[in-house]
């Protein structure tokens, strides 16, 4: 274990690979010095890519690679995740530097990137326990303010015209997540069919076409040590071209599941004001605001919270077969494959309300 670093171990086992052909890899392509000194370790947590801190003498990097073993079509796409990161460099939205791609599966087995290490803080329970009031405050409100910047970039100017479909978003997402599902499917849960019923009837007008992150949470924020700042957006492993407000209501699912859905859920039974939080209401205003739109009807929220409930459901279900296939990257994989049914009937309970 890096003992510099509490968020990293010894590499599983299961993960394991040459580490002496990564370093040869990167002294040629990152680091010519990454010779000396050069030691790897494992971030805890994570379910989908595994993730890896490289320290190379007095630089650290992070290496991101797909997992070993069969996988889902179109999914761990890491060359999707350095591409994006790269795109928006220049951009108002935090990302780290990225310094090369390998999609030579010799090397470490599978494809992989590597981007600079941000030091910050990981903030992982939406409540924020250890901040003050004005603290929660800022820190949400510095959230919304990288995802309205992410949502008002300029796909064309970027160069990522062509990183996804564009058009009919929400009806393709409805029906991928579907196929996702039925892939990994393990079990019947009537509220999963449900929903691939009512969605597609359902669906509001598209409201643009943007940057999506697809997976914008808590967790997968870096934030300033000194400040309630964003300094790094991670995880683009689910990114494209699609609706922002769908992209949004994702980020919005903080507001409305209970425990144990860690950084997504449990601030549906606090009190927000007495700790300086702000209402689900609030903050899609405040989104609103930011990127001067008109206010979204209470059908269409509706709809945007069912879906999105949906779409981690079919994940959830994936990661659960990836969990009895044996190569899923994380030990509680399988408890969050569980998941699959409580989402889907929250889902669908939100869909009935109308």
């Amino acid at each position: 274990m890096s003992d510099e670093f509490s968020g990293t171990t010894a590499v599983q086992e299961r993960q394991r690979f040459d580490e002496a052909s990564l370093r040869r890899w990167f002294t040629s392509h990152v680091d010519t010095g990454a010779g000396k000194g050069f030691r790897v370790s494992q971030f805890k947590g994570g379910q989908s890519n595994p993730t890896f801190l490289v320290e190379a003498g007095q630089r650290r990097y992070v290496v991101r690679r797909k997992p070993s073993g069969e996988l889902l079509p179109s999914a761990h796409a890491v060359d999707r995740e350095f591409r994006v990161m790269k795109a928006l460099a220049d951009t108002d939205v935090p990302v780290p530097r990225v310094h090369a791609l390998c999609e030579d599966d010799t090397v470490i087995g599978t494809s992989f990137y590597v981007m600079d290490y941000v030091d910050g803080r990981i903030l992982w329970d939406p409540k924020l326990p250890d901040a003050s009031n004005d603290e929660r405050t800022r820190i949400c409100d510095d959230m919304n303010r990288v995802l309205a910047a992410l949502h008002e970039v300029d796909v064309q100017a970027v160069g990522l015209g062509d990183y996804g479909r564009t058009g009919n978003y929400i009806e393709r997402q409805i029906a991928r997540w579907s196929r996702q599902y039925r892939s990994s499917e393990t079990e019947r849960i009537e509220a999963v069919e449900n929903l691939i019923e009512w969605l597609p009837r359902h669906m509001p007008p598209e409201t643009a076409t943007r940057i999506v992150h697809g997976d914008f949470r808590l967790d997968n924020l870096v934030f300033a040590h000194d400040a309630p700042r964003v300094v790094a957006v991670l995880d683009w492993e689910l990114s494209t071209l699609g609706d922002p407000m769908a992209d949004f209501a994702y980020h919005c699912m903080a507001w409305q599941l209970p425990p144990p859905f860690r950084g997504l859920g449990d601030l549906s039974r606090v009190q927000l004001a007495a700790l300086g939080l702000p209402s689900e209401e609030r903050y899609l205003a405040r989104y609103c605001e930011r990127r001067r739109l008109p206010a979204v009807t209470t059908a269409a929220w509706r709809f945007y919270t069912a879906f999105n409930l949906f779409r981690a459901a079919a994940i959830a279900q994936g990661i659960m077969g990836r969990a009895l296939a044996g190569n899923a990257s994380n030990a509680h994989a399988l408890e969050a494959g569980k998941q699959a049914r409580q989402l889907a009937e929250l889902g669908w309970q939100r869909a009935a309300q109308g």
